[in-house]
Order: C-alpha cells, then sequence, then structure tokens
C-alpha cells in the first residue's frame, strides 16, 4: 500500500479533537492549552483561529446550522458562534451544562457525536507537573436533550469513542489504560454496558499510549498512538494489529477521516514538555494529513441540541 503524509498546519502546543465538517468541507479541531479552536480547508490551504476563555477540549458542529458550534470549555459544555474567519471573536450563545462539579481539578478532554446525534465527552484529572496526572479523577458523559448522565467514572485521561452501529459498538479509551475498551451500545437510547477490553498495547508491543481514535467503514479502529509516531489500525473482533501507519512526529493525539469521499486521514499532534523534556521540534504540533490509505471512514456527525 502506498500511502503519503503530508503537514498541512504550522505547529500547535496540543492539537486535539478533529472533526470533518462535510457541509463546510473544513477540518475543525482545538488546541487545548492554547484555548483556540481551528478551521483547516484542504481546498485552499486556509488555516483560521480563534481563541475562548479556557481550555477547550473538542469542537463538534451544531446541526442545522454554518457557524454554531458546542465545546467543552474547562468543565462547561457551552454553543458558540463563530464565522470561521481569524482572529473574528466567538460569541457564547449558552451554557448546556457543567460537569464533575464535585471534583474541580478536572477539565473536558474530548468529545463527539454518536449516530443519533447525542454528544458524549469525558473529563481528565489536572496535569501537574506535565505528564503526571491525577489519577481516576475523571468520568465520561452523554448529554441527551440537554441532560447530562454519567456513564463511567474513575477514568483518568478520557481520549477515543467510535461507534460501530452494525456491531452494536462503543470503543472508548482512557489512555492510561493502555487499552481499548468495548461496550455494547444501544442506539436508541445512547446506554453502554458490558464492558471488556479489547486490545492491550503493551502485549502487542507497541510503545505509546492510545489516545483518540476513529472507524472506518470495515469497522476497524484506528488509533493515534501518543509517544510512538504512529497511527494504529486495529480489528477490534479479532484483538489483531492490522498495521502501523509511521507519523514524522511522536506525540500523535487523534485522528478522523474526511476529504469528499472520506478517505483522507487527518491526523493531529502535539509538542509538549512532557517530564521535563525539552519541547520537541517543529513539525511536531503540526496537523497533517494522509493519502492513499485505500480505505473510508465513517462520517463525523453534528450535535442535535
Amino acid at each position: 500500500m502506498s500511502f503519503k503524509v503530508q503537514k498541512v498546519t504550522e505547529p500547535l502546543l496540543l492539537g486535539e479533537g478533529p472533526h470533518w465538517d462535510a457541509r463546510a468541507k473544513a477540518l475543525y479541531f482545538v488546541s487545548i492549552q492554547e484555548c483556540t479552536i481551528h478551521k483547516y480547508v484542504p481546498a485552499t490551504g486556509e488555516h483560521t483561529k480563534t481563541k475562548l476563555d479556557g481550555r477547550v477540549g473538542f469542537i463538534v458542529p451544531v446541526e442545522g446550522t454554518t457557524d454554531q458550534f458546542v465545546v467543552g470549555v474547562e468543565r462547561k459544555f457551552l454553543v458558540v458562534q463563530w464565522d470561521g474567519k481569524d482572529g473574528s471573536k466567538a460569541k457564547v450563545l449558552k451554557e448546556l451544562g457543567e460537569v464533575d462539579k464535585d471534583a474541580p481539578t478536572t477539565r473536558i478532554n474530548d468529545g463527539k457525536v454518536d449516530p443519533r446525534g447525542r454528544l458524549f465527552a469525558g473529563t481528565m484529572g489536572n496535569e501537574d507537573p506535565p505528564g503526571q496526572f491525577q489519577m481516576k479523577a475523571g468520568s465520561l458523559y452523554r448529554m441527551d436533550g440537554g441532560k447530562f448522565t454519567k456513564l463511567a467514572q474513575g477514568i483518568t485521561v478520557s481520549n477515543g469513542l467510535s461507534w460501530d452501529l452494525e456491531d452494536k459498538a462503543f470503543y472508548y479509551t482512557d489512555s492510561m489504560e493502555s487499552n481499548i475498551r468495548r461496550y455494547d451500545y444501544d442506539v436508541e437510547t445512547g446506554e453502554i454496558s458490558n464492558l471488556r477490553y479489547i486490545f492491550d498495547f503493551k502485549k502487542n508491543g507497541i510503545e505509546g499510549l492510545p489516545d483518540g481514535h476513529t472507524i472506518d467503514t470495515e469497522g476497524n479502529l484506528w488509533v493515534a498512538v501518543f509517544g510512538a509516531s504512529c497511527v494504529a489500525q486495529i480489528d477490534p473482533r479479532s484483538g489483531k494489529l492490522l498495521q502501523k501507519v509511521p507519523i514524522p512526529v511522536s506525540q500523535i493525539t487523534s485522528v478522523t477521516f474526511g476529504g469528499p469521499n472520506l478517505d483522507v486521514l487527518f491526523v493531529t499532534t502535539a509538542s509538549l514538555s512532557i517530564h521535563g523534556k525539552e519541547k520537541p521540534k517543529p513539525p511536531s504540533g503540526s496537523i497533517f494529513m494522509v493519502t492513499g490509505l485505500g480505505v473510508k471512514g465513517t462520517p463525523n456527525l453534528n450535535a442535535r441540541i
């Protein structure tokens, strides 16, 4: 298989949460520590951003709009309005709710929409110093009709979320477990149950930690591996590693499929100083585009609120 890896943006501190918006033909993503939301248009190469008031863990467009987004800022879920222009101020339209009120040191980290438009997002413990996490302080939540339901607790670093309707599965990652969780998923209710683990990174000889992930039309997971300069393609049903796609930086944070045919893999990365080590040099922190993989992803869905 002949694939091509291309850098498409300048470096960020902590790029995360890529979301392909088919209507806008654009990739939205965040830089958590820089408190910014971003838009990248592959057709023109235009990359714009604006700053929010707090660390932002994800950005998801609101269904039926062209300029409204649900964002996770610290522990709050907000609806903001942004025209996508560089530096143009994002206006907070409403607050949908705040989570982890009993755990004021956590923050939202990663969020996605399930096949029925419900928002799933998790929190993680405080990181001080960088690389040293407050253990098991976070939780996983579902927002449905303005109501928040806690689905899992004792989470250290809430990350990847993917759904497979055909297999009635929800895949989820707490990065510190170095494993991928699988839950049975009920699309009618959004309920998850019957937790089991399907892929242990250490047992499969993969250095680094599982971060964000996405799923292709064959039901295989594509997992960002933080600290290992690769994206791992995994068959979650057999637990087999299918391939590792090398990315020329170490801190891989998340992935999603996009482009007109959903056959381009967008990869977010970071350039963090961890455990007192020197901050990695560019292109660390850039967004990368991988073409020629020979697979298609499932669409990113917008939030119905």
